[in-house]
């Protein structure tokens, strides 16, 4: 039976592997997180003195599907510099780069919430852990900030 289970789950990883290539890790580390999240939220919402309604349940779902969606857009974005670079003759050999970046961006978001969640249910962080992942986000979007900047600049 255990064999029937690991055999199962390594042709489903297989799957998802041969489906997002790259991607695997950081779409697989997302879909963690937003679950995560999202469970954490519910647990700490009577700590917050915050009613749960299904509303505000179903409000949670699709804003975790639309960062799933936001990923998805990454990766159509990806495919058209592949496919402009190489139309004009040049080799890219970056896949998924701003798919990858929004991917680890989503997630820095997700596990600074998770924390923030634990901290209301009750939970002693390690006081270096929020910080790190704050100036991890910070980072990403102020060098992307600086990209955009640039293009700016250049108009």
């Amino acid at each position: 039976m255990e064999n029937k289970i690991k055999a199962f789950l390594a042709a489903v990883f297989g799957v998802i592997n041969s489906l997002f290539g790259v991607l695997t890790v950081p779409i697989l580390l997302m879909v963690g997180a937003n679950v995560i999240d999202y469970v954490t939220g519910l647990i700490a919402a009577p700590h917050r003195q915050e009613d749960i309604n299904s509303y505000q349940s179903m409000r949670g779902i699709w804003k975790k599907i639309c960062m799933w969606i936001l990923v998805l857009v990454g990766a159509l974005i990806d495919q058209l510099i592949l496919y402009t670079t190489e139309t004009i003759g040049l080799s890219w050999s970056l896949p998924f780069l701003v798919a990858g970046v929004v991917a680890i961006w989503i997630i820095c978001n997700e596990i600074i919430s998770i924390l923030e969640n634990l901290q209301d249910i009750g939970i002693a962080m390690p006081p270096f852990l929020l910080p790190l992942l704050t100036h991890i986000k910070s980072y990403t979007e102020d060098t992307m900030g600086d990209a955009d900047k640039e293009d700016d600049d250049e108009s």
